[in-house]
């Protein structure tokens, strides 16, 4: 629905991440995009997709721009936005950033991934060496999304400021409970991951869970020829979007959540509204999602959705037994409305009248993914 204060406004959101990843961020970051459209912004995506990049070391499917911080200037000096979002810390968010800073701009920013945790999970660094560089980061912006209280609680602890609710959603016009079944013919209880197959993931806690039937992954990443060379009885399916990810999810006895670093788990969302029970780790992300019962973190509902132990292999068993109707319902809750209205409401908008710098040293193009 067309949003009558939004007059055309243009809205810039720049992020590392972007198709053809395929992840959390990705994807929630295309339904606010279309989201906004709907209420009658100009949006417009600075992605790696206008850069110079590299493959990131260890994970070259994330490309990282080489270019960023001498390109930036012209490229946002282009788009002239009314209002910018930072959704990422990568080259391209800290390109932005400076950007903004030095040119009096406004700016938002999310904390969408544990990328401490995430470097210490592939690296001998410590995350606590890690989160002050996050920190300085995060502490010019006008508000930073986050998407659960465990998070906000954990970077108000670390320091962190000016910190917002920012919700998800999920798209229930493609997972819903009555999509079609894959023709798996796989031996029940069927358990399925879906997610980047990737070190800090905590998939191998699932893979090595002593269940009956067959365990099925959903995804692609570095790990993933060593993972199924190591585990021959895992069916794993590689990446799956669209219609067969709905399939997927729907074909499932449960869904396993391993990852004890996400901040939220969009997957888990979708998994329910296909009527898919969650089994995972009582952590961040489970536990403000799933609640540390298994009926969610709403105080007008009391079903049970998930499993959540220390003991991944009897959450599995537990949730497998869990009703379907229930799931799909509770799904209903998250909606990708109030996540834009939420944006809507955190945005900082450029003082009317406010100019930018020239444009400054730049071989930049002029073409910007923008609808």
């Amino acid at each position: 629905m067309t949003n009558r204060h939004s007059d055309k406004r243009k809205i810039c959101i720049v992020t590392d991440a972007w198709a053809p990843q395929v992840n959390g961020v990705v994807r929630t970051l295309q339904s606010l995009q279309g989201c906004l459209k709907a209420r009658g912004y100009r949006v417009y995506m600075v992605t790696p997709a206008l850069f110079r990049t590299v493959p990131c070391p260890t994970y070259p499917e994330i490309p990282l721009a080489i270019d960023a911080f001498w390109k930036m200037s012209s490229v946002l000096k282009r788009i002239d936005a009314d209002a910018v979002h930072i959704a990422t810390e990568g080259p391209l968010g800290w390109a932005a950033r400076r950007w903004c800073i030095k040119s009096g701009m406004p700016f938002t920013t999310a904390y969408h991934t544990a990328f401490p945790e995430y470097v210490a999970a592939r690296t001998p660094l410590s995350a606590d060496l890690l989160y002050p560089l996050f920190r300085r980061f995060h502490a010019r912006s006008s508000g930073v999304l986050v998407a659960t209280p465990t998070v906000r609680a954990q970077l108000r602890a670390k320091g962190f400021i000016n910190i917002v609710n920012w919700t998800r959603g999920v798209d229930r016009n493609l997972f819903q409970a009555d999509a079609d079944k894959a023709d798996w013919n796989y031996a029940g209880p069927v358990q399925l991951y879906v997610g980047r197959v990737a070190v800090e993931k905590n998939i191998e806690a699932f893979l090595e869970a002593d269940t009956p039937g067959t365990k099925v992954v959903v995804g692609d990443g570095p790990a993933f020829d060593r993972l199924k060379k190591a585990f021959p009885d895992v069916k794993f399916l590689g990446a799956l979007f669209g219609q067969k990810l709905a399939q997927a999810y729907a074909s499932a006895d449960v869904f396993v959540f391993p990852s004890k670093t996400d901040t939220f788990g969009l997957v888990m969302i979708e998994a329910l509204a296909c009527g898919t029970p969650v089994a995972a780790y009582p952590v961040q992300g489970p536990l403000d999602v799933l609640g540390a019962d298994g009926t969610g973190p709403f105080d007008d509902w009391n079903e049970p959705i998930a499993a959540l132990g220390e003991d991944l292999g009897i959450s599995i068993i537990e949730a497998a037994l869990l009703d379907r109707k229930a799931c799909s319902e509770f799904a209903k809750k998250y909606d990708w409305d109030e996540v834009a209205r939420q944006f809507e409401a955190a945005i900082h908008w450029r003082p009317a009248g406010a100019a930018q710098p020239a444009i400054q040293n730049s071989s930049a193009g002029t073409s910007q993914q923008s609808s």
